[in-house]
């Protein structure tokens, strides 16, 4: 399938949480990747926008009633910016992952200047 969308990973920040992840949890977390690349509707249960943020957005992987989420945000066309991920263990995302998630972007756009 031809994708949709171009994967740019920013730093370290996704390998140093995708690595230090079981396997299944990693075969999860490329599959739901290969998901955002490749339909034309991503499904809000693989990607959602974070309300209240400036264009963040999460993509949401499930293994059992293990809860991971990556931050992510798009850039011209059609990348995907793919930045830092963590384990969520409660109901709503923690503001400090929002705000680390926005000064991440904030860098993204500095570095780019």
């Amino acid at each position: 399938m031809k994708s949709k969308r171009e994967l740019y990973f920013y730093k370290e920040y996704f390998k140093k949480f995708y690595d230090e992840q079981n396997d299944k949890v990693k075969k999860k977390i490329l599959w739901t990747l290969r998901v955002v690349t490749e339909l034309d509707q991503i499904p809000e249960i693989y990607l959602k926008h974070i309300k209240n943020s400036s264009g963040l957005y999460e993509i949401r992987v499930q293994v059992g009633s293990n809860i991971f989420r990556i931050f992510c945000f798009f850039d011209i066309d059609n990348l995907v910016v793919i930045e830092h991920g963590f384990q969520k263990k409660t109901q709503k995302t923690p503001k400090q992952q929002i705000e680390r998630a926005e000064q991440i972007k904030r860098e993204y756009y500095e570095s780019k200047k």
